[in-house]
């Protein structure tokens, strides 16, 4: 299982409906409209990679009013 956060940037006053939005999607574990640099943050999970890949271009970038996405996996050291 690989999860991640994935940060978010959105059109000014969007913030809280792309996270109404994404918290649907099957994958996402949480999803959060946050103050700072970006506007909501989600954690998700997938299979593998590819699967987390899939996951951010194909239904979360698909959202409306989301304008830039940063992916973080999760590494255990």
């Amino acid at each position: 299982m690989v999860q991640a956060y994935i940060l978010i940037q959105t059109e000014v006053g969007k913030a809280a409906n792309v996270a109404s939005a994404i918290s649907g999607i099957s994958g996402v574990t949480q999803a959060e409209d946050v103050t700072g640099p970006y506007d909501v943050i989600v954690r998700a999970e997938a299979r593998n990679v590819d699967e987390l890949g899939k996951l951010v271009v194909a239904q979360i970038q698909g959202v409306e009013g989301i304008t830039r996405t940063l992916t973080c996996p999760i590494v255990h050291i």
